[in-house]
Parts: structure tokens; sequence; C-alpha cells
């Protein structure tokens, strides 16, 4: 019995050159990466909150009293940091399993990217998948909420054979 190998996404080589792809870039990568975390945005509002209170305390020794609105800038900046410092508690893998569930058809191919929503920033995974079928007739794209995992919204269609 022979092994099936896995199709790879395979870049011609004068292209690869052309566009400077990596020497180290495989597309059939598959292991765990991390994603920088948002509560570093709790680091930021302290440093707003701190140079508020630097601007603040500059205002009461002398200083000009129009500094305040920076002072008032300042402080909104760090109130918006503060809010926005989502935890990431669910991870590509937990996305991906959930998109999985959620559609009406056997996924082979997906992926998972994460972005933000609204003007809190609150991450959201948006997990295209593709059908299992070879070539794949059906297409989704399914948004997972990063903090408690909910779907925020699902869609899928089929892709037209005839296209391209």
């Amino acid at each position: 019995m022979t092994a099936r190998r896995r199709r790879r996404i395979e870049i011609p080589e004068e292209v690869a050159r052309s566009e400077r792809v990596p020497e180290d870039l495989d597309a059939a990568q598959g292991d765990p990466y991390t994603i920088p975390s948002t509560r570093r945005r709790r680091t930021a509002a302290l440093v707003y909150a701190a140079g508020a209170v630097a601007v603040g305390i500059a205002v009461a020794l002398g200083s000009p009293a129009g500094l305040l609105i920076l002072a008032g800038l300042l402080a909104l900046l760090a109130a918006w940091h503060l809010v926005s410092a989502w935890p990431i508690e669910v991870l590509d893998p937990a996305a991906l399993d959930t998109a999985n569930r959620e559609v009406p058809f056997a996924v082979g191919h997906a992926s998972a990217a994460v972005g933000f929503d609204g003007w809190r920033a609150r991450p959201v995974w948006n997990v295209l998948v593709f059908s299992a079928d070879d070539p794949p007739s059906q297409r989704g794209l399914v948004r997972v909420d990063a903090v408690d995992g909910h779907v925020v919204e699902k869609y899928w269609e089929a892709i037209d054979s005839d296209a391209g």
C-alpha cells in the first residue's frame, strides 16, 4: 500500500526569486504559533495614564493651563487601551474546530487569522474553510470570538467550477 502524499502549494523558482519569498517558507507548516497578547495594551494604558498625571503635575507647578487638553487626551487614550485589552482565550486550533462544526460540509483545508471588531477592538478569529473534496466544491467563512469562543457569524457557498 502506498502512502498518498499531501498536495502542497508549489511556487515556481523564478516567481519565488522575483517576489523574494524566504527560503524557509513552508506552505505545509502546521506547527503551533503564538500571537502577541492584546493584554500588552494595559502596559500602554499605564504609560498614557502616567503621562496624563505628569502633565497635570506640570500644570499645577506653573506650566500653561492649555496643557490640560493634552492631559485629557492622554487620559482618554489610557481608558481606551484599558477597555480594549481583551484576553485571547480561544486559540486557533479551537477556532478551527468550532468552524469545522459550524459548516454543513466536511472540511478539508482551513486557515485562521485573528482580526479585531469594533471600537474596543475585540479579537475575532476569521476562519476560512474549504470542503474536503478535490477540487473543493464549497467554501465558507466562520468568525469565532477569540474571547469566549461563540460564533459571531458564518457564511458558506458553493464554488463555481466553471469560473476561472
